[in-house]
């Protein structure tokens, strides 16, 4: 019976994470939203330079899903020691998104992030080209969301 309760401590903390994340994004001026959807597609840039694809995390297998977001807490820690914050945010959305990964119920809460991030203004596509231009990365296309985390509209017409 511990043991199920400390569970589901731990997936309700693994919630509140991101749903935190979620209601900075909701109350945030646009340039922070632009800021966090540039630092992720950096972020995504990144991984893919080293074989990683992150928007493919859903097709991982479980154990490389768990050592990316070990791995990504040990660099947000590190990140935000150096006080590069913007960074360790766009990093942090994709610790969030493993999570939903290992544990649906924060699935929805990362999808009202991609949604948010999804909508950010044009800034955030030259801000995630000078990052990448910046760190000598090959730069994406376009905005994407990881598969498996499309955006859903509900028709109410809200974010």
């Amino acid at each position: 019976m511990f043991s199920a309760w400390k569970l589901e401590k731990a997936t309700a903390s693994l919630v509140d994470e991101a749903q935190d994340l979620a209601d900075k994004l909701a109350q945030a001026k646009p340039h922070v939203v632009e800021s966090h959807a540039a630092a992720a597609r950096f972020w995504a840039a990144f991984y893919l330079s080293t074989g990683q694809n992150l928007h493919a995390l859903m097709d991982w297998p479980p154990a490389s899903v768990v050592r990316f977001a070990r791995a990504a807490q040990t660099k947000i820690a590190a990140l935000r020691k150096q006080r590069a914050y913007e960074s360790s945010d766009g990093l942090a959305v994709w610790l969030h998104t493993a999570r939903a990964v290992t544990e649906p119920r924060v699935a929805p809460v990362v999808r009202d992030i991609w949604q948010r991030l999804m909508a950010a203004g044009p800034n955030a596509d030259s801000m995630a080209q000078d990052l990448m231009q910046d760190a000598g990365l090959a730069f994406d296309e376009a905005r994407r969301v990881p598969n498996g985390f499309d955006v859903q509209d509900d028709g109410s017409g809200s974010v």
